[in-house]
């Protein structure tokens, strides 16, 4: 029978917020598609909104069942998931250099977005049983480094960079909220650091060398890698206090902004509402962590609020990687900024998070 003290529990403010934060990704996405008058990037709009009712109807489903039968089915999600990035290398369709999506049906999916969320219950479904005040030894840590080497290198050789190198955020943001042995933790940073020269003389390919080099200096190439990150610089100085006004971007307007609909689309934003409106982005996105670490924070069940950090963790990283990235903060990787850019799998991803979030915040007074 269904329990109405859930719907009593049914926490307003995190759909508020989520909606905040989707009308505005709306707003911004329209002036992106139309401004510049680009033949085809209209319909983009379209099927944002659709993606947009499919991640609400998401939210919902999520909320029909207790978060804790999703601990039960870790396993099954997480080993679906790698299956479909093993079939991208397969079947996937190539686009830009790289094969990042399957067709399934009618639909494209990118099922690297649908792993990080993957990632993190199966992380949550080991770490919650294996806790302790002591701290997690490198015996603990075995499983966990599987489960996320795997999707790693699965994703690294799409090649997707961005997304296997925030797998490796989330996974390491998790790892250390449980807790890790202090020699575990220095170990792990001593490894790292020497395993950097490596990485970029045998693991990384040319061209994402071209944008590591490029970031510590645009202008070595302005017309060419660096053309990317100058131009955004270009339109969030122009869009100064309160920017130039909806739809009056010349950047966007002029096709001088490249992805302006996906990666960039904070660029769009900025000019047009200037400092002023990417306050109220960020203000949105503060309250929302806030909120979501309050939901981890006040999680009786272990489980349950390692999911809800985690789920935290993911929008926290996509939010701070694509904001430094289109400022010149960090190389260009390609990471969606939650909500806002186009992209039918990272919004059905976070809205999917979205929902399990308040699922574990109705049943709070379940956790046990």
């Amino acid at each position: 029978m269904f329990d109405r003290r859930l719907l009593e529990c049914f926490d307003w403010g995190l759909f508020l917020l989520t909606l905040l934060i989707c009308s505005l990704g709306l707003g911004v996405l329209f002036s992106a598609v139309t401004a510049g008058e680009v033949p085809g990037l209209v319909v983009i709009f379209k099927k944002q909104m659709i993606w947009m009712g499919g991640g609400l109807v998401m939210i919902f489903s999520s909320l029909l069942f207790h978060y804790k039968f999703i601990d039960k089915g870790s396993s099954i999600i997480y080993f679906i998931c790698v299956a479909l990035l093993a079939a991208v290398l397969i079947f996937g369709r190539n686009a830009g250099g790289s094969t990042r999506w399957l067709a399934l049906g009618p639909f494209t999916v990118q099922p690297s977005e649908l792993m990080k969320l993957s990632l993190i219950i199966a992380l949550a479904s080991v770490y919650s049983t294996c806790v302790t005040e002591e701290g997690l030894g490198f015996h603990e840590l075995m499983k966990p480094l599987v489960l996320l080497v795997i999707p790693f290198l699965l994703i690294l050789k799409q090649p997707d960079l961005g997304t296997a190198m925030l797998l490796l955020f989330i996974a390491a943001s998790i790892t250390l909220f449980v807790n890790v042995q202090k020699k575990v933790f220095f170990s792990c940073a001593a490894l790292a650091a020497g395993a950097a020269p490596l990485v970029w003389f045998f693991v990384l390919k040319a061209y994402q060398k071209a944008r590591i080099l490029t970031f510590l200096n645009p202008d070595r190439d302005p017309l060419g890698a660096g053309y990317h990150i100058i131009q955004s610089k270009i339109a969030i100085g122009s869009g100064m206090m309160s920017g130039k006004g909806y739809l009056k971007g010349t950047q966007n307007a002029l096709s001088f902004l490249p992805e302006q609909h996906t990666d960039f689309i904070l660029s769009v934003l900025a000019e047009e509402w200037g400092f002023v409106g990417c306050c109220v982005l960020l203000t949105l996105y503060f309250f929302f962590l806030l909120w979501g670490f309050n939901i981890a924070y006040g999680c009786r069940d272990m489980f349950g609020s390692i999911l809800a950090f985690g789920i935290t963790i993911m929008i926290f990283w996509q939010i701070f990687i694509n904001i430094a990235m289109v400022m010149g903060l960090m190389p260009v990787v390609g990471v969606p900024l939650p909500l806002i850019s186009y992209g039918g799998s990272s919004v059905i991803t976070n809205m999917a998070g979205i929902g399990i979030l308040m699922n574990i915040s109705m049943r709070r007074f379940l956790s046990g």
